[in-house]
């Protein structure tokens, strides 16, 4: 910077103070039209090109980040507009210092703005994953990564002005152990909850089973989740246990698979056996939500020759599935009836021999 203001005195032929300070004009000229053209890319090029995306999150990150790389330019620009004033030498340090802070922070403060930006995208597209307790998640979520983020650009901070940062590692290291074993299942909780959010094993509405309970997912919290069990009441289970687990979830159920046992009396003439297969697959037919796969004369039971039937209902819903049954039921019931067809029931027989 010293030559460059040398260069700039003997080439308008003025003192050395008019020589600093010519020199930083000239620099922070340059620095500024640097900053113009890069907002004039981002306005003309990278921004048009975000409009022709189908999403708003490239465009969101543009808006953010040109702001703040049009401020990081122009904070570049005063201090080597500064350094070659020769009121400033002596506080060359201290000056210094200050502009690491202000960038370190200001980088700091991008990747926190482009993370929430993330964040709120992500959280638009999952919202019905965690229903009210969406936004509690994500605001937690924001806060963990700004913590990370201005600590680590903290010690960023201390390594640049060559602090020791053996006692700021160790203690950080002793306190997050200590924090981490007296607050473990809390932790566990609070963690596996993001693991739920994210995974999405399950949603709100959805239907689940976990181990011997079965019901409708109420609400999804911090620490636990809530149930509405087919019985009624609410079952109040850690998201640890959830996430440790296994869970059936019927919300991806398209269609049911049924199977089901019809057993009719041994005294069943084989004309009449051969009818039943004909008579079930017509009755499946033409039920509106079943879609027939098969029935077939199986088993010589203990007390009734069995039939195998099995169907799909194209419904998730158990109340359609039990509706359709029912009706299959009583078609089944009348056309025996009108075959003279008997269906078994458990009975014994004993011969006695005189």
């Amino acid at each position: 910077m010293t030559s460059l203001s040398e260069l700039f005195q003997q080439l308008f032929q003025t003192n050395a103070y008019n020589g600093e300070i010519i020199a930083s004009i000239v620099i922070f000229s340059i620095v500024g039209l640097v900053g113009w053209v890069a907002y004039f890319v981002f306005e003309r090029y990278f921004s048009k090109w975000a409009a022709k995306t189908e999403t708003t999150l490239d465009d969101d990150i543009l808006s953010a980040v040109k702001s703040i790389i049009i401020i990081f330019i122009v904070i570049i620009g005063i201090e080597y507009a500064l350094s070659p004033l020769w009121f400033i030498q002596p506080y060359s340090d201290q000056v210094n210092a200050v502009f690491i802070v202000l960038e370190i922070f200001l980088g700091a403060f991008a990747v926190t703005r482009v993370s929430n930006i993330l964040a709120d995208w992500y959280s638009g597209r999952k919202e019905r994953i965690a229903g009210s307790n969406s936004h509690h998640l994500l605001f937690l979520l924001k806060k963990i990564i700004q913590i990370i983020v201005y600590v680590s650009a903290f010690l960023l901070l201390l390594y640049a002005f060559k602090v020791d940062l053996t006692g700021a590692v160790v203690g950080l290291g002793v306190g997050g152990i200590a924090i981490a074993f007296a607050l473990q299942s809390t932790l566990s909780d609070f963690f596996s909850a993001f693991s739920i959010y994210f995974d999405r094993p399950f949603e709100i509405g959805d239907f689940i089973v976990v181990g011997d309970y079965s019901g409708t997912v109420k609400n999804i919290g911090i620490r636990s989740t809530r149930l509405q069990l087919l019985q009624g009441e609410e079952l109040v289970i850690s998201n640890k246990e959830l996430t440790a687990g296994s869970v059936r979830n019927f919300r991806k159920l398209e269609k049911r698979r049924v199977t089901f046992t019809i057993g009719v009396t041994y005294d069943t003439s084989v004309e009449k056996l051969r009818k039943i297969p004909w008579i079930i697959t017509d009755i499946i037919k033409n039920m509106d939500l079943a879609v027939f796969d098969r029935v077939n004369f199986t088993e010589f039971g203990d007390f009734s020759l069995k039939f195998l039937v099995i169907y799909y209902v194209n419904s998730s819903d158990w109340g359609k599935y039990l509706d359709t049954q029912e009706r299959i039921n009583f078609a089944i019931k009348e056309a025996f009836e009108r075959e003279g067809i008997e269906m078994a029931f458990p009975t014994s027989t004993i011969y006695v021999k005189r």
